[in-house]
């Protein structure tokens, strides 16, 4: 997997794998193309919307391969 992290920015996570896409939208986030996509990191989006970052990480894994 491409290194991700609490830290990296939702906009890069979609540049790698915009077919993760649908699993943001199930935790709420509808606003991908939004200034908070480019500049929110994973952890605070996991963070904001109430979500356990690790179960949200190891679904993410199946989005983005290396």
């Amino acid at each position: 997997m491409a290194q991700i992290t609490k830290d990296t920015i939702i906009a890069d996570i979609l540049d790698l794998a915009p077919e993760s896409a649908p699993l943001f939208h199930g935790i709420g986030m509808h606003c991908l193309g939004c200034a908070m996509a480019s500049g929110e990191t994973l952890g605070e989006a996991c963070e904001v919307h109430g979500v356990d970052f690790d179960e949200f990480y190891e679904q993410l894994k199946e989005y983005v391969k290396e």
